[in-house]
């Protein structure tokens, strides 16, 4: 499995910047890349809010998994934001 070097924040956060500035969400900019650059930092509480959201898995991902190992992926994705290891 392919393994990010950008922390989980930073790409939640990239994600929900890109969907408010590119054409091809909400936004109205065709080439956003450099804009997303810019504010994605600012996209950084919601993103955390989103990854809190995430730590309670669904029945659907329980059954599909190991609920602990989720647990401490999520946990450990918070903690080394709130380390400030993750940007």
């Amino acid at each position: 499995m392919p393994v990010s070097s950008m922390s989980l924040i930073e790409r939640i956060a990239r994600i929900l910047a890109a969907r408010d500035l590119s054409i091809n969400a909400e936004g109205g900019d065709a080439s956003a890349g450099d804009k997303v650059d810019a504010v994605w930092r600012d996209y950084r509480e919601d993103a955390l809010s989103v990854l809190r959201t995430l730590r309670e898995p669904d029945p659907i991902m329980a059954a599909a998994g190991d609920v602990e190992i989720w647990d401490r992926m999520v946990e450990a994705a918070l903690q080394a934001e709130e380390a400030g290891a993750g940007a």
